[in-house]
């Protein structure tokens, strides 16, 4: 029976000598080489030493950290807590308005590309600085205005960024942002992070954080990442 079987194998390779090419035959052909396509540019890795810190809290560190995640010159932005006695606190701990931590946002950025100053200003222009202890629909101590400063240049700056929002505002709004000596940072749950990239098409993300956003790139057009442009299908 194996001869059988072989010499009728051979007699097909023999008879019929495409019968081994029907499935390599079967794939498209292949298009003939054109343009190459454009890679995307990839930014050049910056050097962890050369970045500077700062930590912001203005509410909701959902709507800070998609704001500032879109500026020229930031490469992080981590949510957390800063500002309580508590080690180690929780969201639900936070959220009790009991551990004196406010919710805040840590900014790790090349200050030759965007400066703290720069910061600063979106800082003001995208959460209401005249409201104590609240954020729009937000309210506790957790949600309140206040700038962590990590040296005396910041906490210099800072002062002057606030001066110039006391003169902007009416005596009967005064400007409540606390700025405050940096001492602790402890990131928020991996679900608080990136938050709004993960949960767009939420109510909260498409109302409130996206208006946060809008704002931005209205008032900072220069200051704001441009998407790549995807490659035209040839």
């Amino acid at each position: 029976m194996r001869f059988m079987a072989a010499l009728f194998v051979g007699f097909a390779l023999v008879a019929f000598p495409d019968v081994g090419q029907n499935r390599a035959e079967a794939k498209p052909p292949r298009k003939p080489p054109g343009k190459p396509q454009a890679r995307e540019p990839v930014p050049p890795a910056v050097d962890p030493e050369k970045l500077d810190k700062a930590t912001f809290g203005a509410g909701c560190f959902w709507c800070s950290e998609a704001v500032f995640q879109q500026l020229k010159g930031v490469h992080s932005v981590v949510p957390g807590y800063s500002g309580g006695a508590t080690l180690n606190p929780t969201y639900d701990e936070v959220s009790t308005g009991m551990t004196g931590h406010a919710e805040v946002v840590q900014i790790a950025f090349d200050p030759a590309v965007v400066t703290y100053d720069e910061l600063l200003e979106v800082f003001f222009k995208t959460h209401d600085p005249t409201t104590l202890n609240r954020q729009g629909p937000d309210e506790g101590t957790q949600y309140r205005s206040v700038i962590f400063y990590h040296d005396d240049k910041q906490k210099e700056l800072a002062e002057l960024s606030k001066q110039a929002q006391r003169a902007k505002h009416t005596v009967r709004r005064p400007i409540v942002t606390e700025i405050v000596e940096f001492s602790a940072f402890y990131p928020a749950e991996a679900y608080h992070q990136n938050y709004f990239n993960r949960h767009r098409e939420e109510e909260y993300c498409a109302v409130v954080v996206q208006s946060k956003l809008s704002k931005v790139k209205k008032a900072f057009p220069d200051k704001v990442k441009q998407k790549p442009r995807k490659p035209r299908s040839r």
